[in-house]
């Protein structure tokens, strides 16, 4: 097994969840969300947000609008919908569930 590759997967089952709480907190520019996402290693490759958001999207948890550039195209800011706070109250009781799962059986010798 290579343990990169399982590095990789544990990041991408965490992105979503990351992805969600990062645009909770006000409307996002998606190059803000790939540095912070960058910025603390949860993103290795750029690609993987774009599909992403658009699931998130078509799911209705996440929506977006267009804003004008002085500096280029127009840009897409995102933000959270009532039901994707909802969805994301949810991953957060299930995040808190396993890293306690988590602790207890890596804690014990």
């Amino acid at each position: 097994m290579n343990v990169a590759n399982t590095q990789i997967q544990m990041r991408k089952g965490l992105l979503e969840f990351c992805v969600l709480h990062i645009i909770s907190r006000g409307e996002v520019y998606t190059s803000d969300l790939i540095d912070e996402l960058t910025q603390v290693q949860m993103i290795v490759v750029e690609g993987t947000l774009y599909p992403l958001l658009n699931r998130l999207k078509s799911a209705s948890l996440v929506q977006y609008r267009w804003v004008e550039s002085e500096s280029g195209p127009p840009r897409k800011y995102y933000s959270i919908t009532e039901e994707g706070k909802e969805f994301l109250g949810t991953l957060s009781e299930t995040w808190t569930s396993l890293v306690n799962s988590t602790l207890q059986i890596t804690s014990k010798n």
